[in-house]
């Protein structure tokens, strides 16, 4: 069984956040497509919401606007398929009880969403590959920001969503697009 794990798909990401993604508004599209399909089919859901640690910085933080689900998106009240894991962590497995959630309702395989696709969707997927999950990655459904590094230069945002989605299909997760091609998600 396929369970949908969404990483922070929260307001920090949007254009007026403290964390913004050039495509944040098309991947959560992306995710809300997922969601209504989850849903309709009386699916699972895995929500996943970061919080700085209280000397991190100002983004992130229990209680703001940055911290909330964008839009409607969040767990359904009362749902018993669907549950919100806290971290704070890039990985969702970390610190979390997530991983015996996944086992306790029977799942093998995980489709992870959300941002960003080279921090905390990159440590949860390899995460999952570990504990032995079939791991599927919608390259709609991931979004990333630009790098800039004094030494290393500057990777665009799409640039490195790409390499991140490379590295973990090269670790055997399986990358498509729902754009081009259907998948049970």
């Amino acid at each position: 069984m396929k369970v949908l794990i969404v990483i922070d798909a929260q307001n920090e990401f949007s254009a007026n956040g403290k964390r913004p993604v050039p495509d944040h508004l098309a991947t959560i599209e992306t995710i809300e497509k997922k969601v209504n399909r989850v849903r309709k089919e009386r699916g699972f859901i895995a929500w996943i919401r970061h919080f700085n640690k209280p000397n991190e910085s100002a983004a992130f933080v229990p209680g703001t606007w940055g911290a909330q689900f964008v839009g409607s998106l969040g767990p359904q009240a009362g749902s018993e398929r669907e549950v919100e894991f806290i971290k704070d962590v890039y990985g969702a497995f970390t610190g979390t009880e997530i991983g015996s959630w996944l086992q306790q309702i029977g799942a093998d395989e995980v489709e992870i969403t959300g941002f960003y696709t080279h921090g905390c969707v990159s440590t949860t997927s390899r995460e999952a590959i570990m504990a032995g999950f079939a791991v599927y990655l919608d390259i709609n459904g991931t979004a990333s920001c630009a790098i800039t590094h004094e030494v290393l230069g500057d990777i665009s945002a799409d640039e490195v969503r790409r390499s991140a989605l490379l590295q973990l299909a090269n670790m055997g997760a399986f990358v498509y697009s729902s754009v081009l091609a259907q998948v049970a998600f």
